[in-house]
């Protein structure tokens, strides 16, 4: 087996890699039969240099190659046909922009390994970048709180060499004493937003001492689940399982909370068929007292209602006015900050591409050689070599029609 690394083509350019230098020499030395060629490329946050010190071949034409890796959707125009390919393709959800790609994928006859629907046989994520995504947004959330407070300045996390010069930042930051933060979700992201959090020895508090205790000693956060945040409207008991089956009748008991943060990190998931956590109403209720949005999970006009559209790493913070509805200038009165970058773990490439790596190692590419034992690769096969989509994404049909 032939595995060639592809350079990123999509703009704005990605650093990242599907597999470092090192994880290539791991993987060399684990499976003899492999070889590994890297197409050069200019933008990686690991040089050239550093892949061919490990012995490695770059290479332009990667045609000789079995399986090719890269991280963000290939250009249609980069498309190798009748080759086995994985990236994160953005189209399982039928999402608009990227139907023209899945088609030209189908019309090459590529044969497509969605890194999302990669998932252990109880359904859980096995590969993603949610966790640097979860600590650089909310790095940038007390960045955001910086400018706003005027008390310090930290570094922009892409200037940052790695995560270690980015937490050697955090020594900087100065809140009040009473400050609360509020976080929502309790996955990859929540858990790398926590990492930040507790870096900065902030202490952890259970939602009802959150809302009942007095903590004008310390800054305090409380993370959130699904059950916390969303009630049902008939006041029965909350069942998370109901609610995954079936989200109508249920609304949001975020203002209970809101009432009492001074920020707010979003790191949840959320379907289009749940409500809104908070709308442009609540966010105009005078109990509602977030001054400052980290909203990592970027929903669009959804379910976070200052987030009305994505910010850039080079421009990554705006502000929201309730009453307006509409976009202001950060600091303005009465306005909410938001931090709503939607590639957040693109400021700290190294550091990302290496825990994405190691996921890679770990989880997904034993099943190249156990004959794919577990059915792990093909359930996240989503087009085959014949071009057809895979039984398991038969309901893409209307989307690509």
């Amino acid at each position: 087996m032939k595995i060639g690394i592809i350079k990123e083509g999509k703009t704005p350019p990605d650093r990242r890699v599907p597999l470092s230098p090192k994880h290539c020499e791991l993987l060399l030395e684990r499976y003899p039969s492999l070889e590994i060629a890297v197409q050069p490329s200019p933008i990686r946050a690991f040089k050239d240099e550093e892949y061919q010190s490990q012995g490695l071949t770059l290479q332009e034409d990667l045609s000789d190659c079995d399986l090719l890796m890269g991280v963000k959707e290939v250009p249609i125009d980069m498309l190798l046909p009748n080759k086995r390919y994985m990236f994160f393709s953005h189209t399982y959800k039928k999402q608009e922009y990227n139907r023209n790609l899945l088609k030209a994928i189908l019309a090459k006859k590529v044969s497509l390994i969605d890194y999302e629907m990669l998932k252990d046989t109880g359904g859980k994520r096995l590969l993603g970048f949610g966790r640097y995504a979860g600590i650089v947004g909310c790095y940038n959330g007390f960045r955001a709180y910086g400018k706003l407070s005027g008390q310090y300045d930290l570094k922009p996390a892409h200037l940052c060499h790695n995560r270690l010069e980015l937490e050697s930042e955090l020594v900087k930051v100065v809140l009040p004493k009473n400050f609360r933060i509020a976080i929502s979700g309790a996955g990859r992201v929540a858990g790398g937003a926590m990492e930040i959090l507790s870096a900065l020895k902030i202490t952890q508090v259970y939602p009802d001492e959150f809302i009942r205790e007095d903590f004008n000693q310390e800054a305090v956060y409380t993370q959130l689940n699904v059950q916390d945040y969303f009630r049902r409207c008939d006041g029965k008991d909350f069942k998370r399982k109901d609610f995954y089956q079936d989200s109508k009748g249920y609304e949001s008991n975020f203002l209970t909370y809101a009432a009492h943060a001074d920020m707010y990190v979003a790191c949840h998931y959320w379907s289009e068929e749940s409500p809104f956590i908070f709308n442009r109403e609540m966010a105009r209720d005078p109990n509602f007292n977030i001054k400052l949005v980290a909203d990592i999970s970027c929903d669009i006009d959804g379910p976070v209602a200052s987030t009305i559209r994505p910010s850039t790493i080079a421009d990554p913070f705006y502000a929201y006015d309730p009453i307006s509805e509409k976009e202001v200038a950060l600091g303005t009165e009465g306005s909410i900050a938001v931090s709503a970058v939607d590639n957040l773990p693109g400021e700290l490439p190294r550091d990302a591409s290496e825990d994405f790596g190691n996921e890679l190692l770990k989880n997904v590419i034993p099943h190249f050689f156990n004959e794919d034992e577990l059915g792990i690769l093909d359930k996240a096969t989503e087009t085959t070599l014949a071009g057809n989509l895979n039984s398991h994404y038969s309901y893409l049909e209307d989307y690509i029609a």
